[in-house]
């Protein structure tokens, strides 16, 4: 397995030629729609897997690459993201493998402006479902190019054009069929390749047949495929596709305004390779990014990147902690010395590694576009900048939303006092849950976006610093941040709790949006905000 080269390969071509290279996108969707195993069949043609696993590989043992966290395995899902690398036809892919349940969004969000393009995929039979109306807006917020992958071709969906349709309708964003399903389910044929002129036979998990298209649309050569009544009706469809459907704009699906829609079955590996290769056609190499110097170049000899998220133990023998950081600009060298930014701190950025989930390597040298991890003390934080250039450099801030459901948290044992703190400190820096401690007392209150975020991370606290925690449900609250910072604890009230995050920050968790509008009308000069970043 080939993953980001040494120095001295690296400088045979230019830090442009390299840039130009790297494809860093995320697949996105709703749970259970076929994102993680998309990403095994990706990593499969790539070469960095042997045999595919699955993630719901309980009866199998074959679990998926990138759920590599003990409890993915167990409960089927996947709770944090992955970074997957691997070279495949002359490109270095950076693959960022998303959390498709709705508690785990905010660390989608955070991961998304780590990528330069995002990869929708749509379950057939359920269409666009909630959690990809979410994570489409943040794509579509940012402007990146959009992909569509619309999975499970294998079994009974809804109709192909009522799925285009619906994805117009709903997501507001012009589809442009790449392809087109001969069939559906038991008498799934093929597809017919609108871009490459062919048709692909469904053949199961067989490698893959081709038939070529004439002049006319229609399979050249004699095949039982045109004595099926559902050749015909693909035909007729293309058609209309062509008279009707949206025309091929290259300039619209850079900018996020058409999405190329892909048809196929991830777990029988039908229409992936064609998309792969499609998709490496037109998803975009590094651009440049806003700071506050303005835009980067990502070709730039100034080294930069930015930390998007924070991973604790991901090898629990070790109880390490991974800063990940999005290079923007530049070459990294391993050794090389950077500055943070927020707390103008010269760092050597000694042990670097890069991933296939948590199977880790050294990582000598890499380039904008690429992801590596930098072993973290707890110096870096999510957000952080760091550059090798003099200016004081700074990205654009992550989103930090408002947990929705609290709960007050204490160590069941007073014996494992210290194992909590460090436990519950490493936890929150990685971002999906947030800490705040009341002013008098100073509890301990975590909030999450969802109740599996708070199971989640019981679990981890037990598996990973051998700590159970009592947790006590205070509810559903709408917290709020004082955006001027001060505090006034006389404030609070039965109905608002003044609580302080763990940058000691004020804000109050509100009981509803009653006593939110009654907190607001009788202080008219206290301005809160909902999101920091």
């Amino acid at each position: 397995m080939t993953l980001v080269k040494g120095i001295s390969e690296m400088k045979q071509l230019s830090l442009q030629d390299e840039v130009n290279r790297r494809k860093t996108f995320a697949i996105i969707s709703h749970p259970d729609a076929g994102k993680t195993t998309m990403t095994e069949r990706l990593l499969l043609f790539g070469g960095a897997i042997r045999e595919a696993g699955t993630v719901k590989g309980k009866k199998s043992g074959k679990f998926a690459t990138s759920d590599w966290m003990e409890i993915e395995k167990q409960r089927g899902i996947s709770v944090t993201s992955s970074v997957m690398q691997f070279d495949y036809l002359g490109h270095r892919i950076n693959i960022l493998d998303t959390p498709g349940h709705q508690d785990f969004s905010e660390d989608t969000y955070r991961t998304l402006m780590a990528v330069d393009s995002a990869v929708m995929m749509i379950d057939s039979a359920k269409g666009i479902e909630e959690q990809t109306i979410k994570l489409f807006k943040v794509c579509r917020m940012r402007g990146i190019p959009i992909f569509t992958f619309i999975n499970k071709l294998d079994r009974v969906g809804k109709p192909p054009l009522e799925l285009i349709a619906e994805l117009e309708e709903v997501l507001g964003i012009d589809a442009y069929p790449m392809n087109w399903p001969i069939g559906m389910g038991k008498e799934l044929l093929g597809i017919y390749d609108r871009y490459y002129k062919r048709i692909e036979l469904f053949r199961g998990e067989g490698d893959e047949q081709y038939l070529p298209l004439n002049e006319d649309g229609e399979v050249a050569e004699d095949h039982v495929i045109k004595q099926s009544s559902l050749y015909d009706q693909a035909l007729e469809e293309a058609l209309l596709l062509e008279e009707a459907g949206n025309a091929y704009n290259e300039e619209k699906i850079a900018n996020g305004t058409l999405t190329p829609v892909f048809f196929g079955s991830a777990l029988t590996n039908f229409g992936i390779k064609t998309f792969l290769e499609t998709f490496l056609s037109f998803a975009p190499s590094p651009q440049p990014r806003n700071s506050n110097l303005g835009k980067i170049d990502p070709a730039a000899d100034v080294f930069s990147g930015f930390v998007f998220k924070i991973q604790a133990n991901m090898n629990p023998a070790h109880r390490d902690r991974i800063a990940f950081v999005r290079i923007c600009s530049g070459t990294f060298e391993r050794g090389m010395n950077v500055t943070l930014t927020r707390m103008n701190k010269q760092i050597k950025l000694a042990q670097s590694t890069q991933f296939l989930a948590d199977d880790r390597s050294t990582v000598q040298a890499a380039v904008s576009g690429d992801i590596i991890g930098l072993y973290d003390t707890g110096t870096y934080q999510i957000g952080d900048t760091i550059t090798s250039g003099k200016d004081k450099l700074e990205y654009e801030e992550l989103p930090q939303f408002t947990p929705e459901l609290f709960m007050k948290v204490t160590a069941k044992n007073v014996m494992k006092q210290k194992h909590f703190y460090k436990g519950i400190h490493q936890l929150v820096q990685e971002g999906a849950i947030q800490l705040f401690k009341t002013y008098r007392m100073e509890d301990y209150i975590i909030g999450a976006v969802g109740q599996l975020q708070f199971e989640v991370f019981q679990y981890r606290m037990k598996q990973e610093y051998h700590t159970d925690v009592m947790m006590e449900s205070i509810g559903s609250k709408i917290a709020r941040w004082i955006e001027d910072g001060k505090a006034d604890e006389s404030l609070s009230s039965a109905r608002s709790l003044l609580v302080k995050d763990r940058f000691d920050r004020p804000l109050f968790l509100f009981e509803n949006d009653f006593a939110l509008r009654w907190f607001q009308d009788k202080h008219p000069d206290i301005s809160l905000i909902s999101m920091l970043g």
